[in-house]
């Protein structure tokens, strides 16, 4: 007779078969499936996995994430918090422990999703990336806009037609990126990256249509906030609608609710703009011909004064110039002679001022009032004339 395996001493398993036997007995007998309970005692291992138990009132579930599979999971669960752990129970066969390995958490309400989202905004709030002092306006009149999303999705289209809508004038470059799961973060910065090392942009849109806050959250890696601060040419962030925020949207220079509104901040419509160039051409008009009028006004002004000023400077220089005179006259030898005095002067023309510059019998000129005089001399005393005395 056949005796079955672990059935006598001589059929007996080894402790690891049996743990193998069981583990594979688990695993093929209950398929990835959901838990709820309280975390309980979590450690966070060097190697990155994540330990912990999960309980309730009636029992305890020993737990282990994989380091690979933390990266999916927004934020370390708080000891105590309720979650939905989703894994695969299975025999970790060195010790015989029962396990559950988790692939995906999630916490009841925002849980996991609000923590991660706090903290790392706490972080850039510290840093100063969400401050709206360092936010850059956007340029007027753009000449090219860059779009960072999905080629194939929804939100390329709509963003493409507002903007051939309302200026098609306006360059569009689109940059591809995957805009959800595992490598979107990666995705992003490459784009951006891409963007910043072309420079060739006057603006960008970075976002994606609506979806789910799984399908959103890559727009909150701590990675694209960094990049999209970083990026020296001025971001628009449009994810999702209007009721979805993102870190995206905190650290970028404007936030839109829609990547169609994103497009309308991005590109003023044409025909407004040609409409204001005609209004501000009226305006320049008017206002150098008012300029004109002034300073004519205030030429004819000027012109005046000066008027007035060199009369009044030209009336001052010739009282001047008649008191000069008058004084120059009272001085005058002319006027002199016109007092009743002659001058006497020698053939040479020089003036005869004392007794002896006269020779005896030498002739001299006697000016006077009305002409000349030929004289001699017949003689010289040294007593003064008679003058005769003033009535």
């Amino acid at each position: 007779m056949f005796d079955a395996p672990g059935s006598s001493p001589e059929q007996a398993f080894g402790v690891g078969e049996l743990t193998t036997l069981v583990k594979q007995a688990l695993e093929g007998g209950f398929p990835p499936l959901w838990v709820k309970g309280e975390v309980s005692g979590f450690k966070r291992h060097t190697n990155g996995h994540w330990y912990f138990s999960l309980k309730d009132a009636s029992g305890q579930l020993p737990c282990v994430v994989w380091a690979r599979d933390t990266r999916r999971i927004p934020a370390p669960p708080d000891e105590g918090m309720a979650v939905f752990a989703r894994g695969q129970l299975t025999v970790y066969p060195a010790q015989g422990k029962l396990q559950f390995m988790v692939d995906a958490l999630d916490a009841e309400g925002e849980g996991l999703w609000k923590k991660a989202f706090d903290a790392l905004k706490a972080t850039l709030d510290a840093e100063g990336l969400t401050d709206p002092a360092r936010k850059r306006r956007l340029p007027r009149f753009p000449r090219t806009v860059a779009v960072i999303t999905s080629l194939d999705g929804a939100a390329r289209r709509d963003i493409e037609a507002v903007i051939r809508r309302r200026h098609p004038g306006v360059d569009l470059v689109l940059i591809g990126a995957v805009v959800q799961g595992e490598g979107a973060p990666a995705s992003l910065v490459a784009a951006l990256d891409r963007l910043a090392s072309w420079g060739g942009a006057d603006v960008a849109i970075i976002g994606r249509g609506g979806g789910s806050r799984e399908d959103l959250w890559c727009f909150n890696d701590e990675s694209v906030a960094r990049a999209i601060a970083a990026c020296p040419i001025p971001i628009i962030s449009a994810v999702g609608h209007e009721i979805d925020v993102t870190i995206a949207d905190l650290v970028a220079d404007l936030r839109a609710a829609t990547p169609s509104v994103a497009a309308e901040h991005a590109v003023p419509i044409l025909a407004e703009v040609q409409e204001q160039l005609r209004r501000l051409g009226g305006r320049l008009a008017d206002a150098l011909e008012d300029r004109v009028v002034t300073e004519r006004r205030a030429l004819h002004t000027q012109r005046e004064r000066f008027t007035l000023r060199a009369t009044r400077m030209v009336e001052r220089r010739r009282a001047r110039v008649q008191q000069v005179a008058g004084r120059l006259d009272a001085l005058s030898p002319v006027a002199t002679l016109t007092r009743g005095f002659a001058v006497a002067r020698d053939a040479e023309g020089r003036t005869l001022t004392t007794r002896s510059a006269f020779a005896v019998g030498a002739t001299f000129d006697l000016l006077v009032q009305d002409g000349r005089v030929r004289a001699r001399t017949e003689s010289t005393h040294d007593d003064a004339p008679h003058l005769p005395s003033r009535a």
